[in-house]
């Protein structure tokens, strides 16, 4: 580790809490339906939106209705994209003439990026048209990350709001979300993208000559357009199959921090507007503490470990002066490729910089982890916050239990089955995850698809149900998922971590908005102070730590010891 590391990462954390407060509140504003500098020039294409698709802006929805309209619009996303891909060759914008893509991994791609996972089973500049990346992929990108925006939004109401059947409207808050926030700032990144050596093309490709003399074809496409809604929706699908390690995705330092910049601004700033809309700022900002920490720590430990190098390399004569550069970009080096790990897996992005199964055991350790926490550090755009939220609910809960008082949260009162709910839905990762991996682990056939023998194995089953359950989408690596078994499970994986946790998210929504919201006492325990933080990031690890432990000492913290005594397998 070096001051020059440590200085950048720094530095892009600050950079990060600079636009939190007015990001923030911008988005609040539009949330809110008040007037924006963009309502002259988008509010009439709203309302003309609104007009053509039959809706009624006025018109509020119950949280049943409002859970069931993002259920039918994701349903309907999935089957438009499933189509696209599997009629891909009879498309426009096929310049390479890819054929459709197959049954099993249609399915498998269209579930992730309908779920903003992004989970990719094929190389992208040698599957996918042009049309097939824009009008399908990119498409969702956007809304899915819409998608999750709203959900967080109708649960902040539910806390904001006192005695009401009605969390707003899915089709307003969608579409408030994809005009005013996701497009006019995924605009300005990709033209900060070209301007920094991204392609934005629609040609297939070029042929440069190498030093050798060959001739050597090189993949072209719409790039830019695609990177930038892919960071700033959280969603981390790439371009080209080595996604941001690729030169045309990721060119440069600076285009390393405005991608790391661009995942985390939209997250981070939607707690803040959390905070403004339930009249509370510096709970807001409570949140915000208890993510950065623990992300924060995150980083630490990832970078300590890959400076430290790897002994087996040491051994055979790598010079470890560098620590361990395996599966690394010399144009981004230790400190940032350990910060990008780190922000992909502690949002649900999955973008990645460098290859996650190239890190060292305990440096491979932190981005499982922070995946199986939940992905709330600070979580992908909308699903991060409500996740939080429901940690905060727990959290309040156990303060409860200790004090001997009916917990309460911002006015609230937390009964039986805001917890039921809330269990129901933490406990929905760990069943998807590690049951999956186990079965996986045993079947000879999903077995063969293991590209490491011994616990690093064991980690590549793990690290890809982890990301499917958690709508990450990284990979570690080694792992063939582009089978029939990995299409379809890894599918339902994505599906249940989607919305097998939002739709019990929601219920808890409905019930709370339904509740009095009562001011505080001198009884009431601040949920805005350092102590709840502390007891939010205690619950956050020992959540995380009870289920999954066991799994990752069998995966990378075997592999870390074997890595120390100079083992291979």
């Amino acid at each position: 580790m070096t001051i020059v590391g440590w200085l950048q990462i720094s530095l892009l954390f600050l950079a990060v809490l600079f636009v939190i407060k007015p990001l923030g509140l911008y988005m609040a504003r539009v949330f809110s339906g008040e007037r924006t500098f963009l309502s002259p020039v988008l509010g009439r294409l709203e309302r003309d939106l609104y007009r053509v698709s039959g809706i009624n802006p006025e018109k509020e929805q119950s949280w049943l209705g409002y859970t069931l309209a993002m259920l039918a619009f994701s349903l309907t996303g999935f089957l438009a994209l499933y189509a696209m891909l599997r009629l891909q060759a009879y498309l426009p914008l096929n310049p390479q003439g890819f054929p459709g893509v197959p049954s099993d991994l249609a399915f498998n791609t269209a579930v992730s990026f309908v779920t903003n996972t992004n989970w990719q089973n094929y190389g992208g500049e040698s599957t996918l048209s042009h049309f097939s990346q824009m009008a399908g992929l990119t498409v969702q990108n956007f809304l899915s990350a819409a998608t999750g925006m709203a959900l967080a939004v109708a649960i902040t109401r539910a806390f904001a709001r006192s005695k009401v059947a009605t969390l707003g409207n899915f089709w307003v808050d969608m579409t408030k979300a994809t005009l005013y926030v996701l497009l006019p700032l995924a605009i300005v990144v990709a033209l900060a993208f070209v301007a920094m050596g991204l392609p934005q093309t629609l040609d297939a490709s070029v042929t440069a000559t190498t030093l050798e003399g060959a001739n050597q074809v090189i993949s072209l496409g719409p790039v830019a357009s695609q990177e930038a809604i892919k960071q700033l929706g959280t969603n981390g699908g790439g371009f080209f199959n080595v996604n941001a390690a690729h030169p045309f995705e990721n060119p440069t330092a600076w285009s390393n921090y405005l991608n790391i910049f661009a995942m985390l601004s939209i997250s981070a700033a939607l707690v803040y507007s959390f905070g403004q809309m339930v009249g509370n700022r510096r709970q807001g900002w409570a949140l915000i503490s208890a993510m950065a920490f623990l992300l924060i720590a995150g980083v630490a430990v990832t970078y300590w470990a890959e400076a430290q190098g790897n002994t087996i390399l040491t051994a055979i004569g790598v010079d470890p002066a560098l620590g361990n550069m395996e599966g690394k970009e010399v144009r981004f080096g230790q400190a940032m490729t350990a910060l990008y790990a780190a922000v992909t897996t502690g949002l649900s992005d999955g973008g990645v910089n460098g290859m996650l199964g190239s890190l060292t055991g305990l440096g491979g350790l932190v981005p499982m982890f922070l995946m199986q926490l939940g992905e709330v550090l600070p979580g992908g755009v909308g699903s991060g916050l409500y996740g939080m939220l429901v940690f905060a609910l727990l959290a309040v809960f156990v303060a409860g239990l200790m004090v001997g008082r009916t917990p309460e949260f911002l006015g609230k009162k937390i009964e039986g089955r805001e917890m039921k709910f809330a269990m129901l839905a933490v406990l929905i990762l760990p069943l998807v995850i590690l049951g999956f991996t186990a079965v996986s682990a045993m079947l000879p056939f999903a077995v063969a698809s293991v590209g490491t023998a011994g616990p690093h194995g064991l980690s590549e089953i793990l690290y890809a149900y982890t990301s499917a359950a958690g709508n990450n989408g990284s990979a570690f690596g080694g792992l063939t998922g582009n089978t029939v078994w990995y299409n379809t499970t890894l599918g339902i994986a994505m599906l249940l971590g989607r919305f097998a946790y939002v739709v019990p998210v929601m219920a808890i929504a409905g019930s709370l908005a339904a509740k009095v919201k009562s001011p505080a006492s001198a009884g009431t325990f601040p949920t805005d102070g350092p102590l709840f933080v502390g007891l939010l990031i205690g619950i956050i690890l020992i959540l995380g730590g009870l289920q999954f432990l066991p799994a990752l000492v069998l995966g990378p913290v075997v592999e870390h010891f074997a890595m120390l005594a100079g083992q291979t397998f």
